[in-house]
């Protein structure tokens, strides 16, 4: 089995077609160390992923209290609130530019849609942290840092 960097689950070559198979397959999946696994009680599956096992489809953004909440739906209908446990990852692409991940469960990340990204960065704002000015999110009382505000301009 092996999941598409787009997020298209695959078995024996074809993609598999039936969204509550995938969901299904997804609720049993597992990160090892060094691997992706499906996990029953009487097997454990490898698998292959190609980026990340999820992708993020749908982002909200909810502001209480003074407080911004951003939320993402994954193609698997996992709805995820970005916070401590969920934390979003900023991870640098040769071609992509940045790739934003956020946590869904365990070690198992959803990739962020490009689309949707763009929305997060309209999101963004500069804040110190660790002695220099970065660019970033906030999710509750967390900010999420992309780059550093002087690197701004390259992206």
């Amino acid at each position: 089995m092996r999941i598409a960097a787009d997020g298209t689950w695959h078995y024996c070559g074809s993609p598999i077609g039936r969204a509550p198979l995938v969901r299904l397959f997804a609720s049993i999946l597992r990160k090892d160390e060094d691997r992706y696994v499906l996990v029953t009680p009487v097997e454990r599956v490898g698998i292959r992923v190609d980026d990340a096992p999820f992708l993020c489809v749908e982002m909200g953004v909810e502001d209480a209290a003074g407080e911004r909440r951003l939320t993402f739906r994954t193609n698997v209908d996992e709805i995820v609130t970005v916070d401590a446990e969920h934390p979003l990852r900023f991870e640098r692409a040769a071609a992509d530019g940045i790739k934003p991940y956020v946590r869904v469960r365990g070690d198992l990340w959803a990739l962020v849609k490009r689309a949707l990204y763009y929305d997060l960065v309209a999101l963004g704002r500069v804040e110190p942290q660790r002695g220099e000015d970065w660019f970033g999110v906030r999710s509750g009382a967390l900010f999420f840092p992309i780059a550093r505000a002087s690197e701004i301009d390259g992206l």
